[in-house]
């Protein structure tokens, strides 16, 4: 038996310039929207055309804060609201990490609804387009947790070749989860959004890609919390399970909602195209 990788001890800055520190997480973020804004804005120009390129990269503004304060909020209310609120001004502290993917994801939400409305485009078209490169964050965020040292894995009972002993946690082999996550939730994930809207039919079920990753997601997310540690501050709940896979609950029955929807109610093509 070979012995438990160990974990490098990356550093989690990865450049500063005088008191100016960039980290790898805040790298991950740009990086993931310099890679996302053109695949994005050649997507809503695919067959039904659902806006126009600008308005992709007018909604970037909308999309970077939803992220930002969804991703901040939803941490927050979901996972520690007892101490924030005793420590309100700790919410600013963002350097400090925190951010959940179910209240980014919100966040983008609610920034889609308000963006297509005032531009007047149709949401679940638009929002079809704009969700197939979101998993790309997804894995690029997942492998800047894993520099940090963060969000690791589960005790492994029996060896396996890739287990890892992270040092700040314990000499136990673990669980690479975050590595796990980035394949599953990023790459993976990746692949079936490309594949599904490469066929014409599906892209013009307006709703169904959304829902579709809201569900690929939301299963994805779910099987890597058998392998992730729960948070220490709320650990398993009833019947040993996580409050992420709690989260991922109402996210895959609104994605099979949305999927039901958008083959039920097929929108016409006229309706989409307004720019």
């Amino acid at each position: 038996m070979t012995s438990p990788l160990v974990f490098p001890g990356l550093d989690p800055v990865a450049f500063q310039i005088g008191p100016v520190v960039v980290r790898w997480y805040a790298l991950a973020y740009i990086l993931a929207f310099i890679i996302a804004l053109p695949l994005a804005r050649r997507l809503v120009q695919l067959g039904p055309k659902v806006a126009s390129k600008l308005a992709v990269d007018d909604f970037l503004a909308y999309a970077v804060l939803g992220v930002l304060l969804g991703g901040r909020l939803g941490y927050v209310l979901f996972y520690r609201p007892l101490f924030f609120l005793s420590h309100p001004l700790e919410i600013f502290a963002t350097w400090k990490g925190g951010m959940s993917f179910h209240g980014g994801a919100a966040g983008v939400i609610i920034a889609l609804a308000l963006f297509t409305w005032r531009r007047k485009l149709n949401f679940l078209a638009f929002s079809d387009r704009i969700v197939v490169v979101v998993p790309i964050g997804l894995a690029l965020g997942r492998c800047a947790n894993f520099i940090n040292g963060e969000l690791w894995g589960r005790p492994v009972a029996s060896a396996v070749p890739w287990a890892m002993i992270f040092p700040a946690v314990g000499p136990e082999p673990r669980h690479p989860s975050e590595l796990y996550e980035a394949l599953t939730e990023g790459v993976l994930l990746l692949i079936v959004m490309f594949l599904a809207v490469s066929r014409r039919p599906l892209r013009a079920r307006a709703g169904f890609l959304s829902g579709l990753f809201l569900f690929g997601y939301a299963c994805a997310r779910a099987f890597c919390e058998l392998f992730r540690q729960p948070d220490d501050n709320i650990g398993f709940l009833a019947g040993g399970i996580t409050m992420g896979q709690i989260l991922c609950l109402p996210m895959a029955l609104a994605g099979i909602g949305l999927m039901v929807y958008a083959f039920r109610h097929p929108a016409r093509e006229t309706d989409w195209i307004t720019e």
